[in-house]
């Protein structure tokens, strides 16, 4: 994984309510083995009419708004547990997703996968999208070490697992983290006598 410090960035904002995982990747586009191509079937019963047509009217589509930070409605990535839909959206270039609560599996995906949810107030984010349709150039700033996002003098803080922090922190996967602490985990088992 890429390591995670700061992004500054504009954003797409999408204020929809309990958006789950199959309508940020439909079912059908789970066939592939690897994570590569599925940022291209984002959102895409929302994106597109059938066959390649995109909707105007879809914000993905609109080039108003572009950036590495979606904020999205309450209960972001609820439904089914698929890895698939932090996949997507990382592939499609967005590093953070912003909302007032996420689904606690897709919560772990995402930050299994380098992209960082950034729970915040309900005020905060329906301030925040606000500022961002009326002005899409809207610079936010998603402070990791220091667990803030802000934007126009506007600040509030989020939680992270400190674990999966120090993970993005280092670009670490899981086995990257224990190979990372290899000598400290030979120094214990030396001590300890474990077999």
């Amino acid at each position: 994984m890429e390591k995670f410090n700061q992004v500054v960035s504009t954003a797409v904002p999408m204020p929809i309510e309990d958006i789950d995982t199959d309508q940020i990747i439909p079912a059908r586009f789970l066939k592939a083995t690897s994570r590569d191509g599925f940022g291209d079937n984002l959102f895409r019963d929302w994106r597109y009419v059938q066959g390649d047509e995109p909707k105007a009217d879809f914000v993905l589509n609109d080039p108003t708004f572009s950036g590495e930070i979606l904020v999205a409605g309450r209960n972001f990535g609820c439904g089914s547990s698929r890895e698939h839909a932090a996949w997507a959206l990382y592939d499609y270039g967005f590093k953070v997703v912003v909302s007032s609560f996420f689904a606690d599996i897709f919560k772990g995906n995402a930050l299994n996968n380098g992209l960082l949810p950034v729970q915040v107030s309900e005020s905060f984010l329906q301030e925040l999208i606000a500022a961002i349709k009326a002005d899409p150039s809207t610079s936010i700033t998603v402070n990791l070490p220091e667990q803030t996002i802000s934007y126009n003098g506007q600040s509030e803080s989020f939680e992270v697992n400190s674990y999966k922090k120090e993970c993005l922190l280092n670009g670490y996967d899981d086995i990257d983290f224990l190979v990372s602490i290899k000598e400290e985990i030979e120094a214990y088992e030396a001590s300890s006598n474990v077999i």
